[in-house]
């Protein structure tokens, strides 16, 4: 249960691949203008992660070790490739507005790595449950980031939310600011570094509180045993 504890704090927060590992970072800042384009993405990389990190687990013993890289890529490959006829399909305005960056996942350095470091070496359980954490936490970071975009650039929320929810999302969007003008560098590049720059830094802001806590209440569970 400990094993399965740590995995979901890794993926969640302690080794979090979009602000710890500060990997797959092209995608995560080029889609992240609104929470739409964010979630799509997100979602995109959580079934690759999922699927991914459960058949290389299960073909783990009869995956040669001098092969293992192009057998990786190969397997992400194919199901990015499902994944991305699936969207053109179903969705294709959102197919058309991510572009390139949704077969750009194959070369996602954080799902090889998982397929390596992870996968590779652990049963399916586990790995299914490493590659929905890693998941779910590189797409938190790319809603946070893109609902800080979206509401400083353009004041609203969930704009355009039909292209993924169907058109009786249409009304799903949230004006925050009324007559708001926007603030055109939240929604381009130099925008997207500043608000993971203060992600990051926030992250680092509540873990050294957290680590100042632990001597305190390490300090007083000793006491209480003692007393």
């Amino acid at each position: 249960m400990n094993a399965y504890k740590q995995i979901i704090l890794d993926g969640l927060w302690k080794n979090n691949p979009g602000i710890v590992q500060l990997l797959g970072l092209c995608p995560l800042l080029a889609v992240s203008n609104t929470v739409v384009n964010a979630l799509g993405l997100g979602l995109a990389t959580i079934l690759t992660l999922v699927a991914s990190n459960g058949i290389i687990s299960l073909l783990r013993n009869q995956i040669p070790d001098e092969a293992r890289l192009p057998v990786f890529v190969m397997i992400i490959a194919s199901i990015v490739t499902i994944i991305e006829l699936s969207m053109n399909a179903w969705f294709h305005e959102l197919y058309l507005i991510l572009g390139i960056f949704i077969p750009l996942i194959v070369t996602n350095c954080s799902i090889i790595g998982r397929a390596e470091a992870f996968a590779a070496r652990n049963s399916v359980g586990p790995a299914l449950l490493d590659g929905l954490m890693m998941g779910l936490g590189f797409t938190a970071v790319l809603l946070v980031l893109g609902g800080m975009r979206e509401l400083i650039g353009q004041g609203t929320l969930f704009s355009q939310a039909h292209l993924m929810f169907g058109e009786a999302a249409r009304g799903f969007s949230i004006t925050v600011i009324e007559d708001y003008r926007g603030f055109l560098m939240a929604l381009l590049p130099p925008g997207a570094f500043i608000g993971l720059g203060l992600i990051v830094a926030l992250k680092n802001v509540i873990d050294a509180r957290l680590a100042r806590r632990e001597p305190k209440v390490a300090v007083v569970e000793a006491e209480t045993a003692a007393g």
